[in-house]
């Protein structure tokens, strides 16, 4: 048996939230976020495209930084697929 697994995530979602409503939205530009959880741009960017999914340590960091759970950040589907 294999599994299909999808993980989808909100973190462009969550950051633009935080840019509207912060007094300097550069806190939450992809560049500020990725110095802050020590990433690169191109990773946060991947993510938020959903094309690269994170390790579990980075995932927990993103979601400490924005002050979220985990499992809002991202979304685990899976269906198991009898070959």
């Amino acid at each position: 048996m294999v599994w299909r697994v999808v993980i989808t995530n909100k973190l462009k979602e969550y950051r633009e939230q935080k840019m509207r409503l912060a007094s300097n939205s550069s806190d939450w530009t992809q560049e500020t976020i990725a110095l802050r959880v020590g990433v690169t741009r191109q990773t946060i960017i991947s993510i938020e495209k959903g094309t690269y999914n994170p390790s579990l340590e980075l995932a927990f960091r993103l979601a400490s930084l924005l002050n979220v759970r985990i499992d809002d950040l991202f979304q685990f589907e899976g269906d198991e697929i009898e070959y």
